[in-house]
């Protein structure tokens, strides 16, 4: 099993989430983050007055898939976030040494 964490920008989240329920994804956790990475931050104009915004609001997602289904679901991430723009994101992939659904006590592949 691998966990995806993946950073993206906000408006892209629905669309994320639906091409990733399309290829048989049951599932993930979205977090409101902000951070900053290449384009560290940048300025805004509020009533007149110009404002530093060193962290830039993105959601980060957090799913478990099947080994045999990482890669696919990184491609898809990736393609569907993408604008081509500075912080379109990260995409980070992990080991998952074990997995445990409580209510059922199902390990594992079979947990997710």
């Amino acid at each position: 099993m691998k966990l995806i964490i993946a950073t993206i920008k906000p408006f892209k989240l629905e669309e994320v989430r639906e091409a990733l329920t399309t290829m048989g994804v049951r599932g993930m956790m979205v977090t409101e983050i902000k951070g900053f990475g290449a384009q560290s931050g940048h300025t805004e104009v509020y009533r007149g007055a110009e404002y530093a915004v060193n962290f830039v609001p993105k959601v980060k997602l957090e799913l478990v898939v099947s080994a045999a289904m990482a890669d696919d679901v990184v491609q898809i991430i990736a393609k569907t976030a993408r604008t081509e723009k500075i912080g379109d994101g990260k995409i980070f992939v992990l080991d998952v040494e074990s997995a445990l659904r409580v209510r059922t006590g199902e390990t594992n592949d079979d947990a997710l």
